[in-house]
């Protein structure tokens, strides 16, 4: 499989359908990137199996707490394009 360089949040958003469904349908102004997981549906056991898609995919190891942290695609999106930036 080829490690990508860069995630998208299109990309993270496709994983975690894969991973866990489509989540929750959602009546909001907001762009789905900046709402929180749980408020998309996603619980703690979907979040394990992103974190360990994307460890996979992208080649990298990702730290729990930061990974905890993240607690909307764009904020995930983010750390996991950080530590690509920092492991290359």
């Amino acid at each position: 499989m080829e490690i990508m360089d860069q995630l998208t949040t299109d990309r993270l958003m496709e994983i975690m359908r894969e991973c866990a469904g489509d989540g929750d349908a959602m009546e909001t102004d907001r762009r789905p990137e900046d709402v929180e997981f749980a408020a998309l549906g996603y619980d703690s056991l979907a979040m394990l199996e992103t974190l360990s898609r994307l460890e996979r995919e992208f080649g990298v190891a990702i730290d729990e707490e930061e990974f905890a942290g993240a607690v909307t695609p764009a904020e995930l999106t983010t750390l996991v394009n950080r530590i690509l930036t920092e492991a290359a």
